[in-house]
């Protein structure tokens, strides 16, 4: 009996969590959700940056990652209870990074399709990356 209600539960769960790919659009850029840009900061001083969004890096030029501080630094600047979206250059990235926080973790992660390069052909807003 505790086996099925814990699997009820772990399904129940599972059901909230979600991740949506959506365009880059003027509706998302205005909206309250956090938009969190996880490719590296040569790519941000490159392009530019999506106003207010939060920069932290998943992948080093380099290839390599540390999902452990990805998460510290995911989980210290974004309320991950509440929906957020991920951005990189081409959403390629987001992709792989989105599916995971949602299956793994059950968050609710919009993965912005075509990222920054899609933004920016679409004529949206960026700002320099300054830090």
């Amino acid at each position: 009996m505790r086996k099925i209600l814990l699997l009820l539960m772990i399904f129940s769960i599972s059901l909230f969590a979600s991740m949506t790919n959506e365009y880059a659009s003027q509706k998302i850029l205005d909206s309250k959700i956090p938009i969190v840009d996880i490719r590296t900061p040569g790519e941000w001083k490159e392009t530019g940056i999506v106003e207010n969004s939060i920069t932290i890096m998943f992948w080093d030029e380099k290839g390599n990652y540390d999902v452990n501080t990805f998460l510290a630094e995911l989980n210290k600047k974004v309320d991950t209870k509440k929906p957020f979206a991920l951005i990189c250059r081409t959403g390629s990235r987001t992709k792989i990074v989105a599916d995971f926080l949602a299956k793994k973790l059950n968050y609710d992660v919009i993965n912005i399709l075509g990222g920054i390069v899609y933004l920016k052909a679409a004529k949206l807003k960026t700002v320099p990356y300054i830090k």
